[in-house]
């Protein structure tokens, strides 16, 4: 018997939910309904993007009955109380990055999910793109060997505005959560079992959310990894994953689709592709889809998305690094 469609509403209007809706109506599919904190603005979106139910209440969104998957893609000081709400109503969730603020958030929302038994899920591209999928198989089958090191680069020049929300403490600005989720999910991708030690050196901006961080990582299997993060200096955004017989490279590796293994003795090259940079998005929809479909979690990597939020908020930790109103 065929499953019925999914019906998908987004929470949020902002670039990233103007994105995943242009990439559904490529894969000729288009939100149920849309809702922000801002009517007008999302009826200019749903005008744009042919949704047929806008909500003047975002609470309506919660109650109604005809929504299987709520796309929170709201800004992330935001998510843990529309998490909540959308779980408590019983709705499955696939949330922007980073997920939640810190650890406790993560925490209490996982065990809202299990309770409920709901699909709860970060809409981190790593964990869907095809060219990582194949390259997890790569890096775990022994070809190259053990994976020994995982160095990640990623830099975004950010003009000065302590008002927007790559420095605003009150949006939970800084770095770390809005790049540093990417390399530190590259980081984990890799690694057989999490890190379990971190030392680091971090520059506040003005506004007092973390500018810049150099972060080295280590777990108890003898792998390390070393991350580089800046919000107001430009970097390639590239992962190299280091192992005994050779070395995978990835460039613009948030959304890759392609990757070179160079043979450690040889100097010899291998171009490998899967997947489609344009389709990033769409594959989380892909993914999400099947988790509740099926009811297998596994394929949306909630653990991995764990480990990285307990990284995240034990830096944050020792930095003393804490936004307004939060209880790390």
């Amino acid at each position: 018997m065929e499953q019925k469609e999914l019906k998908w509403a987004v929470l949020g209007t902002g670039v990233i939910a103007n994105e995943m809706a242009q990439v559904l109506i490529k894969a000729g599919r288009k939100f149920y309904a849309a809702g922000s904190r801002t009517y007008g603005k999302t009826v200019s979106f749903a005008e744009k993007y042919g949704i047929g139910k806008v909500y003047n209440n975002i609470q309506d969104m919660f109650l109604d009955k005809d929504v299987d998957i709520i796309y929170i893609a709201s800004p992330h000081n935001t998510h843990y109380q529309f998490m909540k709400e959308a779980l408590i109503n019983g709705k499955h969730i696939l949330v922007e990055k980073s997920i939640t603020l810190n650890s406790r958030e993560f925490n209490e929302m996982a065990a809202l999910a299990e309770e409920k038994g709901l699909i709860m899920a970060e809409a981190m591209t790593i964990w869907h793109m095809p060219l990582y999928k194949k390259l997890r198989d790569i890096a775990g089958n022994g070809e190259l060997g053990k994976v020994q090191m995982v160095t990640v680069n990623f830099g975004s020049y950010k003009e000065y505005d302590m008002k927007n929300r790559f420095f605003n403490m009150e949006l939970a600005g800084g770095a770390l959560l809005d790049i540093g989720v990417y390399a530190l999910s590259a980081v984990r991708s890799f690694m057989d079992i999490a890190p379990g030690m971190a030392a680091s050196q971090w520059l506040p901006s003005p506004a007092g959310s973390d500018e810049q961080a150099a972060i080295i990582l280590k777990n108890n299997d003898s792998q390390m990894a070393a991350v580089t993060l800046s919000m107001h200096s430009k970097q390639p955004k590239r992962a190299v994953i280091s192992c005994i017989n050779g070395y995978i490279e990835i460039m613009e590796f948030p959304r890759a689709s392609k990757a070179v293994i160079v043979d450690a003795v040889t100097g010899s090259k291998r171009e490998y592709t899967a997947g489609e940079t344009d389709k990033a998005l769409y594959y989380e929809v892909m993914d999400m889809e099947e988790a509740v479909k099926t009811g297998d979690k596994s394929v949306m990597k909630l653990s991995l998305s764990k480990d990285v939020m307990d990284i995240m908020t034990g830096l944050r930790k020792e930095w003393e690094m804490k936004y307004p109103g939060e209880k790390l």
